[in-house]
């Protein structure tokens, strides 16, 4: 089944003559990435746009969202006082299924537990024509591109890796909330036009080596912020030896460089995967103007003239790697990992193997882990590490378990968790993680911070292929090499492990018997949508105040943070997501992560009218009740990670006017400015310095607040001196507007 083939076609048709208009306009030839761009620009909005200066509307075919996400994006859709969706737009219930048990067993007490948030969700979407996942039916982005991606497209989703989409030639961008509001509402969507990166693909993979090590090598060479504000789009002749669920995998991770979105040119292993997923129809249609969704000749000839900046990788000589501790771009090959691992002093013995999530969950990416578990069983080895498996979906799961790979994990030990996000996003009940012992961990996830997957701020956890993962798992040896060394089987003997071998896609075809698809009605009209006044999951949304005229004077330092403060560690997952759809509750967890830069603590900052230290959380809650402003101060990309709008959310309801950092990850600063705060950075990093934890602060000229005007951030310290220096933001007028309207939402809400 095709949905909105209609709106594909129509795209389509109308593409060569979008591309046509685009180069005549830019008289030169055109990335992919620009086709892609300028074929879904607002209507009459075509110019030369600057990259990295111009913000640019842009009208996206569709929007996606996750249960946890959707629920406040779609709490603040009612407040816009729209009756449809404007674009198709789908929810996915996958982030609130906790890992636990087994696939059965968690589903069951998800599905209990989460009964009021699946309600909503669902009726939600019944009244406004959205199609519904059901939980169970898999993880978003596995889900998107067995069914809605398609090559050329562009689609928004409230999830950092909505990039998975690339992998079919998309223009797949993770928003917060509020932005995939603007879209469903029938209104534009704004996006500074990006800079390019270009990665030339030679070669081709072999052996050991995997689609996961591509991204994971690129993040070693542009670290986690070298992608901020540029779209990486892979080019050349190794573009060709890869597989769509593998390029989708290159794709998915673009998010931990801080790239807006990663893209692939269409190819045959798109159109494959476009016939074996029921979508023969979209890969005729796109074979019809294939020449469309690629870049032009001359860019494979000299890219250097085209795009912002090139990197190269031999796909022949690239090794397996494994990239951590605690951040995604430390990037190890297999040949110095077991080196690292000694000189480093990480944990030797690895304690859970993870493969799945939304980056590995492919037939592929199964089927080829499968192949190292026969191995261990005909081999005699035994499995050292504990090992976990989570399909990518129900499709994905009923193939595996129709053509034997289940049992194949099954039989070495491993346990199958629910088609659903499980430990990749903080949710699982893992055993012993309360005494916070030193261990190691390796996952074939997308993020690995600190505390992420299990709460332990000393689980040493680790990046890999779902092949790497389950050799590893096998071994239970940080420092076992499968490229190189034997293991010891139940005989005495010594074995190796010889290479993973799998199929892209299943021979027999892919089989499910229910996918969990709930379509929407032809109308909602009579569907009532309740909240229970005195539920702790879901409480509707007061509009935040406008901006009353004034500088913003006095503001109380809430916290200044040290060093690397992702999204997690300012509204962390886990345990927290339950509170996603309640703004109140959830502010509990507000910058409980966070260093403090004053005393190298989490979760402990100053109280400046009690003197006494307590939990960021407890402390903003406290100034909130007092009627007193706040700002954060914050070290360089900071937001870096989850596209989730409750890090900006939970510091607007405190009572947080501005937050002022060295820099900002992309996702984050658009959030922030979503919901009416002042998104502001140091002109002078050294200026970050320059404030004490008991200042009071002033943000003046906000009277002549314009476009590429620097405000003046006043000091007022203890000591009765005053320092004053300039801050840039990259506001834009529409963006002004959100300031002073209070939010961004409220402008919508009052053009309704």
């Amino acid at each position: 089944m095709t949905f909105d083939f209609d709106m594909i076609s129509t795209y389509y048709s109308e593409l060569p003559g979008r591309i046509a208009r685009a180069r005549k306009l830019l008289k030169r030839p055109l990335t992919l990435t620009e086709k892609v761009l300028y074929a879904h620009l607002e209507a009459n909005r075509e110019q030369d746009y600057k990259r990295g200066e111009h913000y640019v509307d842009f009208n996206p075919d569709r929007v996606a969202m996750q249960d946890a996400t959707a629920q406040m994006a779609l709490l603040q859709f009612l407040m816009a006082g729209r009756n449809r969706t404007a674009v198709p737009t789908t929810v996915h219930c996958d982030h609130l299924i906790q890992a636990k048990v087994g696939a059965r067993e968690d589903l069951s007490t998800a599905l209990s537990v989460n009964k009021e948030v699946y309600d909503f969700l669902s009726s939600v979407s019944q009244k406004y024509g959205i199609g519904f996942w059901k939980p169970g039916a898999g993880i978003i982005h596995q889900v998107i591109l067995e069914n809605y991606a398609f090559p050329g497209g562009m689609m928004i989703g409230t999830d950092s890796h909505t990039v998975n989409a690339g992998g079919l030639g998309m223009i797949a961008i993770g928003v917060g909330g509020a932005d995939a509001v603007d879209v469903i509402a029938g209104m534009p969507w704004e996006l500074k036009f990006p800079r390019i990166i270009g990665v030339k693909l030679t070669g081709s993979l072999s052996g050991w080596t995997a689609p996961k090590d591509v991204i994971l090598r690129l993040a070693g060479i542009l670290t986690v912020k070298g992608g901020t504000g540029c779209i990486v789009e892979y080019f050349g002749e190794g573009t060709h030896s890869i597989s769509c669920t593998g390029k989708a995998t290159i794709c998915n991770m673009g998010a931990e460089i801080g790239a807006t979105t990663s893209i692939f040119p269409f190819d045959e292993k798109m159109s494959a995967y476009l016939k074996a997923t029921g979508r023969t129809d979209v890969a005729e249609a796109a074979g019809e103007v294939a020449a469309h969704l690629q870049p032009d000749p001359e860019i494979n000839k000299r890219p250097e003239d085209y795009f912002d900046q090139v990197i190269e990788i031999d796909l022949s000589t690239l090794e397996p790697h494994l990239n951590g501790p605690f951040s995604p771009d430390r990037a190890w090959p297999i040949s110095k990992f077991a080196a690292a691992v000694r000189e480093n002093d990480f944990p030797e013995k690895m304690e859970v193997g993870l493969i799945g999530s939304c980056t590995n969950s492919s037939y592929e990416d199964l089927d080829r882990a499968a192949s190292l578990a026969r191995q261990a069983l005909e081999k005699k080895l035994e499995v050292k590490a504990e090992f976990t498996i989570t399909p990518g979906s129900e499709q994905v799961r009923y193939t595996i378990d129709r053509d034997g790979q289940l049992k194949a994990f099954e039989a070495i030990g491993g346990k199958v968790l629910a088609n659903a996000c499980g430990p990749c996003i903080g949710q699982w009940a893992r055993a012993g993680a309360e005494k916070q012992e030193k261990n190691s961990i390796i996952t074939s996830f997308n993020r690995n911070f600190a505390k992420r997957a299990d709460g332990n701020p000393n689980t040493y956890a680790f990046v890999a292929s779902p092949e790497m993962v389950t050799a590893m798992a096998i071994s239970g040896s940080m420092t076992f090499n499968p490229l190189t060394d034997a293991l010891e089987n139940r005989d005495g003997e010594k074995v190796r492990l010889a290479p993973p071998i799998g199929e892209e896609l299943p021979v027999n075809g892919f089989a499910v018997e229910d996918p969990g698809y709930q379509a929407p009605p032809e109308k909602g009209d009579g569907m009532e949508i309740k909240v229970k006044p005195d539920s702790d999951r879901l409480q509707l949304l007061e509009p935040f105040k406008p901006w009353d005229g004034r500088d913003l004077e006095g503001l109380t330092l809430l916290i200044k943070t040290s060093g690397k403060c992702t999204t997690d560690h300012i509204s962390m997952a886990g345990p927290w997501l339950k509170y996603r759809g309640h703004l109140e509750n959830i502010s509990g967890n507000l910058l409980m992560g966070a260093v403090n830069a004053f005393t190298g603590k989490t979760n402990s900052v100053k109280n400046q009218l009690t003197g006494k230290y307590d939990s960021t959380p407890k402390v903003a809650k406290y100034y909130r009740e007092k009627g007193i402003q706040q700002i954060i101060v914050g070290d360089e990309n900071y937001g870096e990670g989850s596209s989730r709008e409750h890090a900006a959310m939970e510091p607007r309801f405190v009572g947080v006017r501005a937050v002022v950092v060295k820099s900002f990850a992309r996702i984050h600063e658009t959030n922030l400015k979503k919901q009416g705060i002042l998104a502001l950075t140091f002109l002078e990093k050294a200026d970050y310095d320059k404030i004490k934890e008991d200042d009071k602060i002033d943000i003046a000229d906000l009277g002549g607040f314009a476009p590429g005007v620097p405000l003046t951030l006043v000091l007022h310290h203890s000591d009765g001196t005053v320092e004053k220096f300039k801050v840039s933001h990259s506001f834009n007028d529409k963006q002004i507007d959100w300031f002073k309207a209070g939010s961004a939402l409220n402008l919508i809400a009052r053009q309704s």
